[in-house]
C-alpha cells in the first residue's frame, strides 16, 4: 500500500491538468509516453542559417533531444559534412536521428508555397540532391552522419504514371539504405491520401512495398487535414509509424499552429504510440512567425498533458 500511495502521491499532478486523476491503469497508460522530444529543423528554416551553433544550443537549452534535419541553404548539412553536424550535435547534448531528403528533383507541390524568411521574403533554394538521380550518394552521405533515418519529404505523385515511377525508386533506396544501416522512412503531407486511379499514393506505398524497406513518418496535422484518421492507420499497419511530425491546425485545418492550440488530438493519438512504433516525435511548424515561441509552447504542452 505504501507504494501505491507513493505513487498516486507523485503522480497527483494529473488532477491539476485536462486529465482526472483515475484509475491507476489510465495513469499507467499515459506514463508510458516517456519519449525524448524532437525538432524538425525546417521550423527554423528562416534563421538556422544565419548561426546553426547558436540556433541548435538554443533547441538543447528549451531541453529538446533529438534533431530531424532538413536542407540547407549554406548547402551541404548547414554547411557541413555529415560528420561535422553530428559532432557539432553531441557537443551541445543533441541526437541526429533523422534526414529529410526529396525523392525527385524539387518542385512545389500542389498548392504548396515557397517556404519566407522571416521578413516574408521567398526563400530561394538550392540544388538538393534527390533519391531519383543521386540515390546512392544520398545514402552514403547520410550514413556517414551515423543517423538511424533517412527520410523522404516527398515524391512526385500526381499521377498514375508517377506513382508507378515512385514506388521502384523508393524499393531500392530502401533496399540501399538497409544495406548501409539505415530504415527508409516516408514523409507524408495531405496529397497521399487523395485518390490518383483507383488508389491513394498513401495506401500504394504501404501495400506495394516491403515494412523492412519503408516506414513511415506520419505527419498527424496533414493527415487530419486529408481526413485521415491516424489511429486507424496505426492499427492496420502496426509498427510502420516509428516517426511522427507533431504540429496543430486551426479550426479551418488551414493554419499551423503550436501544439495544443489546435483542433488535433494529441491524448487519443499518443495512446495509440505502442501500436504505431513510435521512437521518435519530432515538432514541426511550418513557416512559423516566432520559431522558439511556438517551440517552446508546443514543448510545454506535451510535457504537461501527455508525455509525463
Amino acid at each position: 500500500m505504501a507504494n501505491r500511495r507513493t505513487f498516486i502521491k507523485q503522480t497527483g499532478a494529473y488532477a491539476l491538468g485536462s486529465l482526472a486523476l483515475g484509475p491507476v491503469s489510465v495513469l499507467d497508460d499515459y506514463r508510458k509516453y516517456r519519449y525524448d522530444l524532437g525538432v524538425q529543423l525546417f521550423t527554423l528554416m528562416a534563421v538556422i542559417d544565419r548561426d546553426t551553433r547558436g540556433t541548435m544550443q538554443k533547441l538543447a537549452d528549451l531541453g529538446y533531444k533529438n534533431i530531424e534535419s532538413a536542407f540547407s541553404l549554406q548547402g551541404g548539412y548547414y554547411g557541413k559534412t555529415p560528420k561535422e553536424f553530428a559532432a557539432l550535435l553531441k557537443d551541445l547534448g543533441l541526437t541526429w536521428r533523422a534526414h529529410h531528403v526529396l525523392g525527385a528533383p524539387f518542385k512545389l507541390p500542389p498548392g504548396a508555397k515557397m517556404p519566407t524568411d522571416d521578413k516574408g521574403n521567398p526563400i530561394k533554394i538550392p540544388p538538393m540532391k534527390n533519391l531519383k538521380e543521386n540515390m546512392q550518394e544520398v545514402v552514403d552521405s547520410v550514413a556517414e552522419g551515423g543517423i538511424e533515418y533517412l527520410v523522404c519529404a516527398n515524391i512526385p505523385i500526381t499521377t498514375p504514371e508517377e506513382v508507378a515511377e515512385a514506388v521502384p525508386i523508393l524499393t531500392k533506396t530502401g533496399e540501399l539504405c538497409k544495406k548501409a544501416g539505415l530504415q527508409l522512412v516516408y514523409h507524408n503531407h495531405d496529397w497521399e491520401f487523395k485518390k490518383v486511379g483507383d488508389s491513394t499514393p498513401y495506401d500504394v506505398f504501404l501495400s506495394q512495398i516491403p515494412s523492412d524497406l519503408l516506414k513511415m513518418e506520419l505527419d498527424l496535422a496533414w493527415a487530419t487535414k486529408a481526413g485521415a484518421d491516424p489511429v486507424a492507420l496505426f492499427e492496420k499497419n502496426p509498427g510502420r509509424f516509428p516517426l511522427w511530425h507533431v504540429k496543430d491546425l486551426d479550426k479551418d485545418m488551414e493554419t499551423v499552429k503550436p501544439v495544443g492550440e489546435g483542433i488535433i488530438d494529441f491524448k487519443r493519438i499518443f495512446k495509440s504510440a505502442k501500436t504505431a512504433g513510435l521512437k521518435y516525435p519530432f515538432i514541426e511548424h511550418d513557416m512559423p512567425a516566432d520559431a522558439f515561441d511556438s517551440l517552446t509552447k508546443s514543448k510545454v504542452y506535451l510535457k504537461k498533458n501527455i508525455l509525463k
